[in-house]
């Protein structure tokens, strides 16, 4: 244990319902009794929202031999947007020092998946539209629920103390998110989808 740098978890989940939460409350990692529509429920809320998105965009890479590498991927990012959901759940006060977060590690590791993943891409001549392949659009969903996330949390952030780096692997995932959801195109050889203004009803 002593070369992890997070604690691991030491849950008894032997008990699903307890009624604790009959009365519109819930408990933070402290302990604290908050409201479930506070904003911090609704922040970390969200990252799990965007985590059972991301779990079905995994499987979806998973079913192909050529977005294989990418389920893998996804996978460690689960596992980031869960410590994620760990930090934001704690008021800054009872964090713990090796209690799961995203760091500045998690971000660059980002960069640098964009930047490859990008470098194997046409140039973009117009904005692209969810579409092509099924992993495609799963993956663009991901990128809308991520931006919404990262809204909250920088809502948050104007009122509670908010862990810098947790908006800002946000703000790099929903740009790596874009990322993979064009390669994941161009991997299965299906044509993107770009934004043509006059192919609307008005400007045909």
């Amino acid at each position: 244990m002593a070369n992890e740098p997070f604690n691991e978890p030491r849950l008894a989940l032997n008990r699903i319902y307890t009624r604790g939460g009959d009365r519109g409350l819930t408990s933070l990692v402290g302990g604290q009794r908050v409201q479930k529509d506070s904003s911090r429920i609704e922040c970390f809320g969200t990252v799990d929202e965007l985590n059972a998105f991301t779990g079905a965009a995994r499987l979806e890479a998973s079913s192909h031999d050529t977005t294989a590498e990418l389920a893998t991927i996804l996978t460690r990012i689960q596992h980031e947007l869960f410590n994620l959901g760990s930090i934001l759940a704690t008021l800054p006060e009872d964090v713990h020092p090796r209690q799961p977060r995203v760091t500045a590690r998690d971000v660059e590791q980002l960069e640098t998946e964009i930047d490859r993943y990008n470098d194997a891409l046409p140039a973009l001549r117009s904005f692209v539209l969810p579409g092509g392949t099924a992993l495609g659009v799963s993956l663009h969903v991901c990128r809308t629920v991520c931006r919404r996330a990262e809204r909250i949390t920088i809502a948050l952030s104007k009122a509670e103390a908010v862990p810098e780096e947790a908006v800002t692997y946000l703000n790099r995932l929903s740009d790596a998110l874009f990322v993979w959801s064009r390669w994941a195109n161009v991997a299965q050889g299906v044509e993107e989808l770009l934004w043509q203004p006059n192919e609307s009803a008005s400007g045909g």
